[in-house]
């Protein structure tokens, strides 16, 4: 099986995500397998929980890329791969794993998903959401909010001190030579049309 490996990245709330399930479901969800670079956080369980809501997790290093990049391997090579599974609330790794099925199209999406050579390089196709950053914020607070039980002060506190400038540093900057440059402005529908056309046209 000849497998063809899909990046996509962006800001926090750029809409990377969403444009990745999309992008799924025009490929057909049977021959795509997403994989969240967010599972990938380091475990921070040796720490207090006071320790760990200092950790800068919009820098590279709160990342194990080594392991993105030895389970996106295993998924080219045509195998299962077991990845980790993130507790956003309590900041540490479950004692279970997600397993992933080896498929003809692996699509991996994160905000440092191309901040890291060694893994920006694996890629087929890269894709860069970008979005302005009031809009990003927007919708940063209402995720972390709602799904990762923060409240409105600590998550407006994180994106000014970490999520910003971590954006300026790493996330912004790892556009350069993308395949695919998607604006905010443009027809989300349209641009998941073309994209599957572009990648399926890699697999042929």
């Amino acid at each position: 099986m000849t497998v063809t490996l899909i990046g996509i990245a962006g800001g926090s709330g750029s809409g990377k995500t969403r444009l990745a399930r999309e992008l799924k479901d025009a490929l057909g969800p049977e021959r795509v397998t997403l994989v969240p670079f967010d599972a990938y956080y380091k475990d921070l369980r040796h720490l207090s929980l006071e320790e760990r809501n200092e950790v800068n997790f919009d820098h590279p290093d709160s990342l194990d890329a080594d392991l993105l990049g030895f389970q996106l391997d295993g998924l080219a090579a045509g195998l299962d791969v077991a990845i980790p599974v993130y507790n956003f609330a309590d900041h540490r790794r479950e004692d279970d794993l997600l397993i992933l099925p080896a498929t003809e199209i692996v699509i991996a999406e994160g905000i440092l998903l191309f901040a890291f050579p060694e893994l920006a390089e694996r890629f087929d196709f890269r894709i860069f959401r970008q979005c302005d950053e009031p809009t990003r914020f927007a919708r940063r607070l209402k995720r972390d909010v709602k799904e990762r039980g923060r409240d409105e002060s600590s998550v407006r506190r994180q994106f000014a001190e970490s999520v910003a400038p971590m954006h300026d540093q790493f996330v912004e900057p790892s556009c350069s030579g993308v395949d695919r440059l998607v604006t905010q402005d443009e027809d989300l529908d349209t641009v998941v049309r073309e994209l599957a056309e572009s990648i399926l046209s890699l697999s042929v």
